[in-house]
């Protein structure tokens, strides 16, 4: 996986120095308008790089995933008979999350089964809104983009900043 933050920090270091001098000078607004364009172009080559990797990923893959309007990508491997899952129930899943590059991050044979209560931000955002597609007994492969993840600072553990999640869930009871 390519490291492009290192560019987009330097550029961004480049813009904010550019001008230094000895005196002290007024802060940087975010209003500025030059910072602003540098920001918002940094942005969105992160993003573009992002989504280019996963459409690596699903391609590699096969996946034939249903995608979100927030970027979040699911695909049911296995059809549950229960009922979609509403915000608020207690749902309780075994799971398995690895990196874009294959590699286990946390999996419940590790860490035990996840309860949490649907909607209610108790996961990652990504996670949660998938979880609302779901029905009992479904098993899914979840793909979720590092701004519905841990965005840019990683949990500070095993994810590291902008890392694109891999979920497969095995959604085992809903209360």
């Amino acid at each position: 996986m390519k490291k492009p933050w290192l560019f987009v920090l330097l550029f961004v270091m480049g813009v904010l120095s550019s001008g230094c001098n000895d005196t002290p000078s007024k802060p940087v607004s975010i209003d500025d308008p030059r910072l602003k364009e540098s920001l918002e172009k940094a942005n969105r080559y992160l993003a573009n790089d992002e989504e280019e990797d996963i459409q690596n990923y699903i391609s590699r893959h096969h996946l034939e995933m249903v995608a979100t309007g927030t970027g979040m990508r699911y695909q049911i491997l296995k059809k549950g008979d229960g009922a979609l899952i509403q915000p608020g129930q207690r749902v309780t899943f075994e799971y398995v999350l690895h990196n874009i590059m294959g590699d286990v991050v946390y999996s419940s044979d590790n860490d035990g089964v996840k309860t949490i209560d649907a909607g209610c931000g108790d996961v990652e955002k990504g996670l949660d809104e998938a979880i609302l597609h779901l029905h009992e007994g479904d098993v899914v492969k979840v793909i979720i983009p590092s701004h519905l993840g841990y965005g840019l600072l990683g949990d500070k553990n095993l994810i590291p900043e902008r890392a694109t999640l891999i979920y497969t869930l095995n959604i085992l009871n809903v209360k």
